[in-house]
């Protein structure tokens, strides 16, 4: 029987601009990026060099510690630049997309008559893999690890988020494929966890080998860390795999198709875009190409790739970061307001009672990147505690992750958490303490004293 979880802490960050639901096409785009970057604990080892012809689905790098664990191209074209920042770091493979997408074949493939053995095999050798994280520590799955369970969340609560009911309603076969892939992955159905009122006609209720829970409540209801924390919470020693409910589709169409087939229907929203809608792309798609002709250009912008919360400051040059769905542009807000703190605050946001807007707690807000202040003494407030719905102390964590004291670290929760699950607590705290950041910190420090 489904299992029902009412979420009250939280908070709900209502902006302006949420995307409309219908699909616009973006700009022909001709560059593609896969960064190292956007997986932790990642060193690699390049695959190809500049001038390379490649296929969708070959290998561009891999681990260098795990050599089994590889990232391909998403498109076929040549490798037009490999960039690097300081000390050499690996920053981005750069490819030229051909006209038309070349795929290399894997083999189209029943999943449910493969071995496991095969399975495992195909996901690496294509480059799919890497979809499928695992916490502890949020990190790319292990290969010879078996989970305890997998969990996929089929609704994002972030602000503005897309709505996966719209994007993924063309794909229930990919989706049951993909499903059927993590079921013989683990041994076990999926953990399938959904918006309490998901209407009966959902493509994610007609899904078989899974195990349905709902969750209510404001943000971060959607968050699978914190789902995970209600249903199966993660102990000393405990693997959990999890996966974006996209990127399910994505596995999917490896065993229906063969080939690594990375598009995805991703949300441009933000106040600073001019008609929010979802456009379709493909994995690593050049962000000038998404936000061309879509912004409204009157003030100065951020871009972001991925949510206001946890995305990824990122500009027209730079490329849509691998698990991200979309692409958010707010003001940057550089001007300064004079007397700022003195005022009504009839159009700011606050959580607490600071500011008139507690009236209208409806009302939709055009909000910028500006901290409105300087990082100060980090005190016991009380206000993380609000807005984090899991059965920990953030504070102390934090302060024993500074500390460097891993004993009180794993006392205190640590194998539970990924840095987006603490984000609304970098927003709503009054001392600006980078909290994700340190998050962050005590994971490489886990994996580097405990792994």
């Amino acid at each position: 029987m489904s299992k029902v979880v009412k979420l009250k802490k939280g908070l709900d960050i209502k902006l302006n601009g949420e995307a409309e639901k219908k699909i616009t096409p973006a700009e022909a785009c001709d560059l593609y990026g896969v960064m190292p970057t956007d997986f932790r604990a990642l060193t690699p080892r390049l695959a190809v060099k500049a001038g390379d012809q490649v296929k969708a689905g070959d290998t561009l790098f891999f681990n260098k510690y795990m050599p089994e664990i590889k990232f391909s191209a998403p498109v076929s074209g040549t490798v037009e630049s490999i960039n690097r920042g300081e000390r050499r770091k690996l920053l981005e493979v750069v490819v030229k997309a051909d006209k038309e997408i070349q795929y290399k074949d894997f083999g189209a493939a029943d999943v449910n008559k493969l071995p496991r053995e095969a399975i495992v095999e195909k996901l690496l050798e294509s480059g799919v893999w890497p979809v499928i994280r695992q916490l502890p520590y949020d990190i790319i799955a292990i290969p010879t690890d078996t989970p305890k369970a997998v969990f996929v969340s089929g609704f994002d609560s972030s602000p503005l988020a897309p709505d996966y009911e719209f994007t993924l309603a063309d794909e229930a076969e990919s989706l049951q494929a993909g499903i059927d892939c993590l079921k013989k992955l683990s041994g076990k159905n999926v953990n399938l966890n959904l918006r309490e009122g998901t209407p009966a006609s959902s493509v994610f209720l007609k899904l078989k080998n899974t195990e349905v829970n709902y969750f209510s409540g404001p943000h971060p209801a959607g968050n699978v860390g914190i789902q995970i924390n209600h249903l199966n919470p993660i102990n000393k020693g405990d693997i959990v795999w999890v996966v974006n409910a996209p990127e399910v589709a994505i596995i999917g169409r490896l065993f229906l198709s063969g080939k690594y087939d990375a598009r995805k229907t991703i949300a441009v929203a933000g106040s600073e875009v001019k008609s929010p809608a979802y456009c379709q792309v493909i994995t690593g798609a050049r962000i000038g190409n998404i936000t061309d002709g879509r912004l409204k250009n009157e003030v100065e912008q951020r871009i972001i790739s991925g949510n206001v919360l946890t995305g990824n400051k990122t500009c027209e040059n730079n490329y849509l970061g691998f698990y991200h769905n979309m692409v958010t542009v707010i003001p940057e807000g550089h001007e300064y307001e004079f007397l700022g703190w003195a005022s009504l605050g009839c159009n700011k946001f606050s959580m607490s009672r600071t500011f008139l807007s507690f009236l209208t707690p409806n009302k939709k807000y055009t909000l910028n990147a500006n901290y409105h202040g300087e990082e100060r003494a980090f005190v016991v407030s009380g206000q993380y505690e609000k807005v984090l719905p899991m059965d920990i102390l953030p504070v102390y964590l934090l302060k024993a992750i500074l500390a460097g004291d891993l004993d009180r670290m794993e006392q205190l929760g640590m194998y539970e958490i990924a840095p987006e699950d603490l984000a609304l607590c970098e927003f709503v705290c009054t001392s600006k303490i980078p909290v994700q950041h340190i998050v962050e910190q005590g994971i490489e420090l886990m994996m580097k004293e405990l792994s």
